[in-house]
């Protein structure tokens, strides 16, 4: 007997065992019998200051809105005078130190690093 036969003959009866056998076990979960499912809510307990607890959704809502409220404010006041000119040169750096000359960046000198 070839092996190529063999082979074929014993993958298709895996293939027939197993089918078989997911029957079974599909029938049974079928017939068993159910039992019903109870969900149990069981409520935080707080530890500590009884006066502080979670806030609610609308309490975080608001709070988050109060903040982007003051954020828009405050962005709406900055003007470009409240911009500082940015100091650097190429001489006199010091990066140990984390120091950068006083002086200024063109738009020259930015195009001419992103070209690199």
């Amino acid at each position: 007997m070839k092996t190529d036969v063999l082979k074929k003959m014993i993958k298709d009866a895996v293939k027939e065992a197993i089918q078989e056998e997911l029957k079974e076990i599909l029938l049974e979960a079928i017939k068993s019998p159910k039992s019903p499912i109870n969900e149990s809510f069981i409520p935080p307990v707080n530890i500590g200051n009884k006066g502080t607890g979670t806030p609610n959704n609308v309490d975080i809502k608001s709070s988050y809105e109060s903040m982007m409220g003051a954020l828009e404010q405050t962005k709406m006041s900055f003007t470009s005078q409240d911009a500082q000119p940015l100091g650097v040169s190429s001489a006199g750096a010091d990066p140990v130190n984390g120091q950068l000359p006083n002086g200024s960046v063109s738009l020259d000198q930015i195009s001419n690093l992103l070209n690199l």
